[in-house]
């Protein structure tokens, strides 16, 4: 094999490596949404707990986000933990000051060989900044072992720079708004 072939093929393993670690964090399969407009959120899950079963999964849902709904899973139970809004925000003329600031899926079996998806349809409001990025911290119970997915990346760092990054969202003006 020539040298220049060698170098290639090193380069590429290289890339894939640097790839691996990113895809085997808990990510959002929509990464960027707007502002002031209703988002499906859909967490992938791509393993287990170091080869041992997924069994219950805790998202911690960021200030911005309201109207939280999760879907339904076979096999599963769902539920929602409410608390009060640090700031109180208005959605279709109500005043809001409470609302869902966690989901949990529990009591179903994702065994570690296989991936799944969990999703909640939610609304970005109005007070979030367009051009940021936020953050749903998960928890991620397995049948031996636990996974936090709860770093939020520093100023000048992203996801990929961590081991257990939580799943981001990139914020985007709105088509229909000023911003």
């Amino acid at each position: 094999m020539s040298r220049r072939r060698i170098l290639t093929v090193v380069a590429i393993g290289c890339l894939v490596a640097s790839a691996l670690p990113a895809s085997a964090h808990i990510t959002l399969e929509t990464v960027k949404a707007p502002i002031g407009a209703a988002y499906k959120a859909v967490l992938r899950i791509p393993h287990g707990c170091d080869g041992s079963a997924t069994i219950k999964l805790r998202v911690e849902i960021p200030a911005g986000v309201i109207e939280v709904k999760p879907q339904p899973k076979p096999g599963w139970q769902v539920e929602t933990v409410k608390g009060t809004y640090a700031a109180a925000v208005t959605f279709e003329g109500t005043r809001l000051t409470t609302g869902v600031k966690e989901v949990v899926w529990s009591g179903g079996k994702l065994p570690d060989d296989f991936y799944d998806e969990f999703a909640f349809a939610a609304f970005l409001t109005d007070s979030l900044t367009s051009g940021t990025t936020i953050y749903f911290p998960v928890v991620q119970q397995c049948e031996t072992g636990i996974e936090r997915w709860i770093e939020i990346p520093e100023p000048g760092k992203t996801p990929d720079d961590y081991e257990h990054a939580a799943p981001a969202l990139a914020l985007v003006p709105n088509a229909g708004s000023d911003d």
